[in-house]
């Protein structure tokens, strides 16, 4: 059972795996960062642990987490915890529309921050040097991947001269995180609810530690077995296909669409094309340059959001036409205003679980059998990059698949262009006491966006071995 959070820092018994390694996870009260609804009690606070597990006396990290109670007198002892996809995103944020869940009707919710992330001290942020240095590739006309990769080498600079190792940024160490933050905690079970990149780390939480697992709530998860590099223009090229398919069918006007697509756009190649781009505030047009990538980003995105994707076939055709212009100022509107800053944690996570196990030629093959989308990053994380970022592999062990009859709840989106149904077909081999819920027309974790998801959600959460119902047409539980 949670005792309650003190105003003094509490030194807490030694778990079994912290006895020996030598440490001591401490639990540090904090100020929230965000708190939920005022009907709820909300604390705040650090979990402090080594930020290198084998050298236990070396530099500490302080990862804050959020626990929102819940105000049902008879709740379940198990509580809900989340933390966050990407990797690299903060998972403090959605406390503050956790009243509006299921998730706190019976039992209390904790969000709890991955090392190196937005509210973790120290947070693994490269500042807006990235943004910046892309912004003056454009207007410098340099190649925008070798003015990335120079801001990115500073800021591994930056950070390793602060003292932090980011090769201890990673899904192993995040594991053991949320393990010392159970026992601190003194919570016999938990259920694990991740989130994209963090649905392969509540994976394999459940792989290393299971005694203390009672289920998973999985939404478009990314299994730790799968290297999605070698995959993902395949996966953005299926969801295209989809798309262009369906329009063919349904209108006369899109006759052909999805060759004329593969045809124009493999015909594309290297060839840079000149537009006059008026940024805000300039007193005059600055000339710009762009070919297939930039017009690939701009389908992409359209793609990934929730009202934007059923223009896609619409911007493509316009885009076979020669009619570039409109979308290229929307585009060049948001890269020349975006001030964000890149992930160093997003870096390290990556290249250490995916980028170092894999296999160039698999990726390179996506190229040779789709031209059409050649030279296209669908991720901001690729080899050259992790190849200056210099971080070590996790353990082989974590990149396994493994067998569990812990119950789970897989979703995904049959339009997801980056965690695809398929990877829950898999994750289900190995978790036979799964239930897997395709939200046919949906995108990426569609069960935490959708009001559908959260009954479900909550459905599963009050009994995870019973089977799942639903009376969505386009939402199919199996």
């Amino acid at each position: 059972m949670m005792k309650r959070l003190t105003l003094l820092i509490l030194v807490l018994p030694l778990l079994a795996h912290s006895q020996r390694k030598g440490y001591t996870p401490k639990i540090e009260p904090c100020a929230c960062a965000f708190k939920a609804d005022t009907a709820y009690h909300t604390k705040c606070a650090y979990l402090v642990v080594p930020e290198d597990r084998t050298r236990p006396k070396g530099r500490l990290v302080k990862l804050p987490f959020i626990i929102v109670e819940s105000n049902n007198p008879n709740k379940r002892k198990d509580p809900v915890l989340f933390s966050g996809g990407g990797p690299g995103q903060s998972s403090l944020h959605p406390v503050t529309s956790i009243a509006r869940r299921s998730l706190l009707k019976d039992r209390d919710y904790i969000a709890f921050e991955q090392r190196g992330t937005q509210y973790a001290l120290p947070c693994l942020d490269c500042d807006s040097g990235i943004s910046e240095a892309v912004r003056q590739a454009y207007l410098r006309h340099q190649s925008v991947d070798s003015m990335v990769l120079a801001q990115i080498k500073r800021c591994r600079a930056k950070l390793a001269a602060q003292g932090i190792d980011l090769s201890a940024y990673n899904t192993d160490e995040s594991t053991d995180d949320i393990e010392d933050l159970r026992g601190a905690l003194k919570i016999d079970s938990l259920n694990l609810l991740g989130i994209s990149y963090s649905g392969g780390l509540m994976m394999n939480v459940l792989h290393q530690y299971p005694e203390h697992i009672r289920s998973l709530v999985l939404d478009s998860p990314l299994p730790e077995f799968v290297n999605i590099d070698e995959q993902e223009l395949a996966n953005f090229n299926q969801v295209l296909n989809t798309l262009l398919e369906r329009c063919e069918k349904d209108s006369a006007g899109y006759t052909g669409l999805k060759q004329r697509f593969h045809t124009y756009f493999k015909a594309l190649g290297k060839r840079q094309f000149p537009y006059d781009y008026q940024p805000k505030g300039a007193a005059r047009p600055v000339r710009l340059y762009y070919g297939r990538r930039e017009l690939l980003e701009i389908i992409h995105g359209a793609a990934e959001d929730f009202y934007g994707i059923k223009t896609v076939p619409y911007i493509i055709s316009a885009m076979i036409k020669g009619n570039h212009a409109p979308y290229l100022k929307t585009y060049f509107d948001g890269l020349f205003g975006n001030h964000g800053g890149a992930s160093g944690m997003r870096f390290s996570v990556y290249c250490s679980d995916k980028m170092a196990y894999a296999d160039p030629d698999i990726i390179a093959q996506q190229e040779k059998i789709m031209p059409y989308l050649a030279g296209f990053h669908v991720n901001d994380v690729y080899g050259p990059i992790c190849d200056c970022w210099k971080v070590k592999a996790i353990d082989t062990a974590t990149k396994k698949p493994f067998y569990s009859n812990v119950p789970a709840l897989l979703g995904a989106g049959g339009m997801d262009d980056s965690c695809r149904p398929l990877y829950n077909d898999l994750i289900h081999q190995y978790l036979p006491n799964s239930q897997r819920v395709l939200f046919a027309e949906r995108q990426h974790a569609p069960l935490l966006n959708s009001y559908e998801g959260d009954l479900i959600i909550g459905q599963f959460l009050d009994h995870p071995n019973q089977k799942i119902t639903s009376e969505k047409k386009e939402i199919l539980v199996y």
